[in-house]
Order: C-alpha cells, then sequence, then structure tokens
C-alpha cells in the first residue's frame, strides 16, 4: 500500500502552488498596468483642461474689445502655458501654444481664432 501512495503528493502540491503563482502574478500585473493608465489618462485630461481653460481666457480677451498681446503666460497649479500669437491674416489670427507641466513633460498646441466672431474656430496638437 505504501509503495502505490509515494510521490503523490509532492506533485500535486507542485502544480496548485505554480498555479496559484501564475494567478497571482497575473493579478498584480494588472493592477499595475491599471494604476499606470490611470495615471496617464488623469494627466492628459489635465493638459486638455489646462488648454481647454487657456483657449477660454484668449476667447473673453477677444470679447471684452482686446488686442491678444504677441506673448503671454497663464499660471496654473501644475504648470505654466505659454501662447505666442502670429500677426493676423485677414480676420483669422494664429496662436502657438506650449504648455510646461511641473513634471518637465511639455506640449504644443496650435489655435486658430477668428477675430471678427471673437472664437476659436480650429485647433491643431503638435508633437
Amino acid at each position: 500500500m505504501r509503495k502505490s501512495e509515494r510521490g503523490f503528493t509532492y506533485p500535486l502540491t507542485l502544480v496548485v502552488l505554480i498555479l496559484f503563482l501564475s494567478i497571482f502574478s497575473f493579478r498584480v500585473e494588472q493592477l499595475l498596468s491599471e494604476r499606470k493608465l490611470s495615471h496617464e489618462t488623469t494627466a492628459i485630461l489635465q493638459e486638455e483642461y489646462y488648454f481647454h481653460s487657456s483657449f477660454k481666457k484668449i476667447e473673453k480677451i477677444l470679447q471684452s474689445g482686446g488686442v491678444i498681446p504677441v506673448k503671454g503666460s497663464f499660471s496654473y497649479q501644475k504648470g505654466i502655458m505659454g501662447y505666442q500669437a502670429d500677426i493676423p491674416i485677414g480676420s483669422v489670427q494664429k496662436i502657438n501654444f506650449t504648455l510646461k507641466m511641473h513634471t518637465g513633460e511639455t506640449v504644443a498646441g496650435r489655435g486658430f481664432f477668428d477675430i471678427a466672431a471673437k472664437k476659436m474656430i480650429k485647433w491643431a496638437e503638435t508633437y
């Protein structure tokens, strides 16, 4: 009877242990991926918010009857948005935006504003 039971427990324990470790490592990897994705999504949404806020501030300058300064910047909690306005061509003025986050990341974009309608008409993000 002892001879037939020999070697059964060790392989079974080894298989169960390997199965547990593989499932555990898969879940840990999934958790780390989700955390990284969440952090990147937060950063992208924050950048979009800063760009949107800057557009609205420029539109307010236009709607109040003011002229857009050639250079300027807006300070935010986690970054600085700099802009540089080009000379208007007809009723369209191009403004280059550069966002410098405190993390060191830099994002650039270009907005086209209709001076007559006093609104942004086109936006392009540059990489």
